[in-house]
C-alpha cells in the first residue's frame, strides 16, 4: 500500500476569499495538511476562524478561491458540480448540529433515501440494519416530529454510514443536545469509526470531544495555528 494510498484528505494552499461592502474577505488562507484514513480529526478554533468552510471545502460542498483538495484520492477540482455530487454519494457521510432530516419520511425512509439515490443493493435491509445498530430498530416507522432530539441524530448517523463512506463529516454533531444525550451521540459516532474504518472529521467547539480525536487542527481568523 502506497503513502497517497493511506491519506483519505489532503488540502493544498486553500485559500477562499468572498466579496463583502468592505471588499473581498479571506476566510481560509493558505491552509495545508494531510488526514489519514480510518481515525478521527477535530477541527477546532473561534466562532469566525473558518472552520465550517474548511468542512464544505474538503467535502466539495463549497469551491476553493484558489488551492485543492483531494478527498478519497480524487482531486475535486478536476470534478464538475454533477462530479463531486455523484464522489459525496459514493464515499462521504454528514452529520449536522441541526439534523437535515426530511420530515414527511420515516426514519426508516430517511435513511433509505440516499441508498436508493446511490442504486445500492437492498436500501430497505440496509437501512433498517444500521438503524439497528444505532439502537432505534423499533422506531423505525416514526417519523422525525416523534422523536426525540437524540433519536434524530441517531437516525442522521444511521444515515451517514448506511452508505459506507470513506470519510464522515460532522459539523457540532452535539450542538442541539443536553450533555448527556451529546455524550451518547459521540460514544455511537467513535463506535461506528472504529468498525466501519470511516475517516471522521468532527467540527467542535467541544475540548472534551476534541480530546476524544486521533489529532486535532487549530484554525484562527482563516490559519492553520502552528503545531496543532
Amino acid at each position: 500500500m502506497t503513502e497517497e494510498s493511506l491519506i483519505a484528505l489532503r488540502a493544498e494552499n486553500l485559500t477562499k476569499q468572498v466579496n463583502s461592502p468592505e471588499g473581498a474577505l479571506t476566510i481560509l488562507d493558505n491552509v495545508s495538511f494531510d488526514i489519514d484514513g480510518g481515525g478521527s480529526v477535530a477541527i477546532c478554533g473561534p466562532s469566525g476562524a473558518g472552520k465550517s468552510t474548511l468542512l464544505a471545502l474538503l467535502a466539495g460542498l463549497d469551491e476553493a478561491s484558489s488551492g485543492s483538495v483531494w478527498l478519497d484520492g480524487t482531486e475535486l477540482g478536476s470534478l464538475d458540480e454533477d462530479g463531486r455530487a455523484a464522489l459525496r454519494a459514493r464515499r462521504v457521510g454528514f452529520v449536522f448540529q441541526s439534523f437535515h432530516l426530511i420530515p414527511a419520511l420515516t426514519a426508516l425512509e430517511n435513511v433509505m433515501l440516499p441508498l436508493e439515490l446511490d442504486g445500492a443493493n437492498d436500501p430497505r435491509q440496509r437501512a433498517r440494519d444500521t438503524l439497528a445498530a444505532v439502537g432505534l430498530a423499533e422506531r423505525t416507522r416514526h417519523y422525525p416530529n416523534q422523536l426525540s432530539g437524540g433519536e434524530k441524530q441517531r437516525v442522521a448517523i444511521a444515515r451517514a454510514f448506511a452508505g459506507k463512506p470513506a470519510v464522515l463529516f460532522a459539523d457540532e454533531p452535539t450542538g442541539n443536545l443536553d450533555s448527556a444525550t451529546g455524550e451518547k451521540i459521540i460514544d455511537l459516532l467513535f463506535d461506528l469509526n472504529r468498525e466501519q474504518q470511516a475517516t471522521l472529521v468532527l467540527v467542535t467547539h467541544d475540548e472534551q470531544l476534541a480530546s476524544r480525536c486521533d489529532r486535532r487542527i487549530d484554525l484562527a481568523a482563516g490559519r492553520l495555528v502552528p503545531d496543532s
